[in-house]
């Protein structure tokens, strides 16, 4: 599949669209760790169903990535990302009218399959659309933009709350998506049009999970990607409510600055990579350089514990920023015919991984706490095990990419 690079104020526009896009979806996605207390009150949730619950999102996401990815490369954003939305507001819509746990977990498996595009949908656009050079800024920014709808999942949906109820939320995301759907049919190109004489020359999904590279990222992308996201989507919530003490609107306040300090990161960790690339740092020094200072400071919220509190999860986050470096990467080691293959095969690393680490977290809390220990030592033991799993990861990496 040949480029077909897009003059700047349509690739703006472009990824305009795709922002909104994606915002619902990060939306949807960190929104249970604000609702936690209310959701976890009204329907008698234990940490185990609370996490199942935020990792059904993930569940849903998850089994699309494959399937995703031969539609994307056939028949393009457009259509795919606009179909996939449809889903994410019928899920949308019954998470709204939920009366029991089923209900909600059920709910949040149809959202992760309506979302599912969200992300991988632009990103394949952007393989083509977009220069080589630019691809890993463009990620950083829809990460930016992820940030930006974890950012509006905190203290205004909190603040929210007590004006409209979390079920009338979900009314107004509904009405979001019907108006992205129409933005993505309006001013997203056509993917057939632009790649007709290209449509059976793409390559196997076996060309991709035998790449020797592609391997060596799967445990960075199930356990440490995953467990990453798992944390500041959900568990940094909890933590911060059960173990450090926090009342529900300072852990939405705590989790809202996280966010948006994270915002601003990926920000500037996209405008500047271009620029750091060329100096010689690439993306493999970044990772294997950066990540263990990530671990470091994970040891330090596992030791502190109590004391440890919303600024002690944003340096961990920022730290862990390089993690974001491995996506791109493996997009651009393969040809732009496996573009949509090659991204959503590795998406379903990221979120089949989240959905263990979202609910493996709450089951070993839950665990600590059938064995006796009490729930600030139970949490420490869960992200202790996370840790430990992320070192043993990084390690293979590392093997596997010695002379890289």
């Amino acid at each position: 599949m040949e480029k077909n690079i897009l003059p700047i104020k349509k690739a703006v526009l472009i990824f305009f669209v795709f922002a909104c896009g994606y915002f619902i979806s990060a939306l949807l996605r960190a929104i249970t760790a604000t609702l936690s207390p209310l959701l976890t009150s009204e329907f008698d949730l234990t940490a185990g169903d609370l996490g199942l619950l935020a990792g059904g999102y993930f569940l849903g996401f998850a089994s699309m990535q494959i399937p995703l990815g031969y539609l994307l490369d056939r028949h393009g954003p457009k259509k795919v990302v606009s179909s996939f939305l449809l889903i994410a507001i019928i899920g949308t819509g019954a998470f709204a009218l939920a009366q029991s746990f089923s209900g909600l977990l059920i709910s949040r498996i149809l959202i992760g399959i309506g979302v599912s595009a969200c992300l991988m949908g632009p990103l394949t656009g952007y393989r083509i659309w977009f220069a080589d050079e630019y691809q890993q800024r463009a990620n950083a920014w829809m990460l930016m933009v992820l940030s930006m709808g974890f950012v509006f999942s905190t203290l205004p949906v909190q603040l929210l709350l007590p004006i409209i109820g979390w079920r009338w939320i979900f009314g107004l995301i509904v009405i979001l998506i019907f108006f992205v759907i129409f933005l993505t049919f309006l001013l997203i190109p056509s993917w057939k049009i632009e790649n007709k004489n290209h449509e059976n020359k793409v390559g196997s999904l076996s060309d991709i999970w035998k790449n020797k590279f592609f391997r060596s990222t799967i445990p960075l992308g199930l356990f440490n990607y995953g467990g990453m996201v798992a944390i500041q989507t959900l568990w940094a919530g909890p933590w911060m409510v059960r173990v450090s003490g926090y009342s529900p609107l300072e852990s939405a306040t705590g989790l809202f600055w996280i966010n948006t300090i994270m915002l601003i990161a990926f920000f500037i960790f996209g405008y500047i990579l271009p620029k750091i690339t060329k100096l010689g740092l690439e993306s493999m020094r970044l990772i294997k350089i950066g990540l263990p200072i990530s671990y470091l400071s994970l040891l330090v919220i596992i030791i502190s514990g109590e004391n440890a509190g919303a600024a002690h999860f944003t340096f961990y986050l920022l730290t862990s920023i390089v993690l974001t470096l491995t996506q791109p990467a493996v997009a651009l080691s393969f040809p732009t015919s496996l573009a949509g293959k090659s991204l959503t095969s590795f998406n379903l690393l990221i979120f089949v991984g989240t959905f263990i680490m979202q609910w493996g977290i709450g089951l070993v809390i839950d665990l600590s706490q059938f064995f006796g220990k009490g729930e600030i030592q139970s949490f420490q033991i869960s992200f202790f095990v996370y840790l430990l799993i992320c070192i043993f990861s990084y390690l293979y990496f590392l093997l596997n990419n010695r002379n890289e």
